[in-house]
């Protein structure tokens, strides 16, 4: 299994390259759908990363990805600058992906 980066600048692109981690850069909705296009031709991706603004800038696309049960986990991560801020973000996104509170 494989992650996907979706985002909205270069340096969360370049940071997660860092890590092995491929990925586009989003600044229309067009770049979205194609990005979102581009992951799922690939098989071994299990996991799509989007950053806040993307997906706060394109919910419903996303949520319509993420209604899709046979195709790649949809995760938010936070963005540069983000509104998700403290110790609550990690417990927050830990809900949200997998449904345990903690």
């Amino acid at each position: 299994m494989r992650f996907y980066l979706i985002c909205d600048n270069n340096d969360a692109l370049n940071g997660l390259r860092l890590a092995g981690i491929e990925g586009t850069v989003a600044r229309s909705e067009a770049d979205v759908r194609a990005a979102l296009a581009d992951a799922a031709r690939q098989p071994d991706i299990g996991m799509i990363l989007v950053t806040e603004k993307i997906a706060d800038a394109w919910e419903p696309l996303l949520d319509t990805v993420r209604a899709d049960q046979n195709g790649p986990l949809l995760v938010t991560v936070p963005s540069t600058g983000g509104s998700a801020a403290g110790k609550d973000r990690i417990t927050r996104y830990i809900r949200e992906a997998v449904g345990i509170k903690i």
